[in-house]
């Protein structure tokens, strides 16, 4: 594995390596959409294709973050590599994300492994020829993590890889509701998560909520407390942090995986981050001291985005 450096121009710490990827231009991937139904079959969500001329190349899956879409840098980045080598890719929606409205009575969250394994079932039918490879970056890397530990040798790709995962969610919450982070970052996330609940409020009105507390979220935790926990089963925020996190499941995966966290991720204290006594056999952990979170900037100015998507589709060659 090529080492992985931020540029000596890109200053700022953490945050800066975090935001200043968005700003990148890169050539854009056209996709091939599906609609496909979710686990609830209440909803349609999202599969975006990046489709191989050939029939014996491996597919990776891609589990978006936070409201991420096909159209986040990583994922751009990523697929126009599995494109260059002909590969199958599909970057994976979650419910009311990618412009598809949601029609269940449930969202998305960081420990929903069930629907992980539902995609990952519904794409094991439809390509049972191809190895299938599956990358989750930030919400998407826990999921995919906590769904590994979960199934075990049961699990229906042949290697993984998780990137800037909050493994620790009660230590990743703590470190969003403070400082800076909480400034930059809740506002962010907040514009387009209570839009969406509001939109749904007026499809499908659900009494159990209190919705003037939600609609005065300042906090993702605040958000957390009065949506997501309650809409997923949890009594509130901090259990639904606790029973979500991957990482005291990372012993029990079966399935070779690599785990990249930078050290100075504002969205997970390197102090939480696993370590080699945390993890199975199977799990090799890289952990820079920089590249904040999904950001891992190259090259020089105005750089570039290739070290994860070549360091990633390098880990899933050797698995080939």
């Amino acid at each position: 594995m090529q080492a992985y450096l931020a540029p000596a121009w890109l200053k700022g710490g953490g945050h800066m390596e975090t935001i200043f990827p968005k700003f990148i231009k890169s050539p854009a991937v056209a996709f091939r959409r599906e609609l496909l139904p979710d686990s609830t079959g209440l909803a349609q969500v999202a599969y975006d294709f990046v489709d191989s001329p050939r029939s014996d190349t491996p597919l990776v899956v891609l589990f978006h973050g936070l409201e991420g879409n096909s159209n986040s840098h990583y994922a751009q980045a990523l697929m126009a590599l599995v494109r260059q080598k002909q590969w199958q890719g599909v970057v994976v929606h979650y419910r009311g994300c990618g412009g598809v409205v949601n029609l269940s009575d449930k969202a998305y969250h960081s420990g929903d492994s069930l629907e992980c394994a539902w995609v990952l079932k519904t794409l094991a039918n439809r390509y049972p020829e191809r190895q299938r490879f599956a990358m989750g970056v930030s919400l998407g890397g826990n999921v995919l993590a906590k769904y590994l530990g979960e199934s075990q040798e049961a699990a229906l790709i042949d290697a993984a890889a998780v990137v800037s995962a909050p493994l620790d969610l009660v230590s990743a919450s703590g470190a969003l509701e403070h400082g800076l982070s909480r400034t930059l970052y809740a506002p962010y996330f907040l514009r387009t998560l209570l839009p969406k609940v509001k939109q749904e409020q007026g499809l499908k009105p659900n009494p159990a909520l209190d919705w003037p507390k939600l609609y005065a979220s300042r906090s993702l935790k605040d958000f957390d407390n009065y949506y997501t926990a309650p809409v997923h089963g949890f009594a509130d925020a901090d259990e639904y942090y606790q029973r979500s996190s991957a990482k005291p499941l990372l012993k029990q995966i079966q399935r070779p995986t690599l785990i990249i966290n930078a050290q100075n991720d504002p969205f997970m204290p390197a102090a939480a981050l696993p370590t080699a006594a945390d993890v199975s056999e199977q799990v090799r952990l890289y952990q820079p001291k920089q590249g904040g979170h999904v950001g891992f900037v190259s090259g020089k100015f105005p750089g570039h985005l290739h070290w994860l998507p070549h360091t990633v589709l390098t880990f899933f060659s050797e698995q080939a």
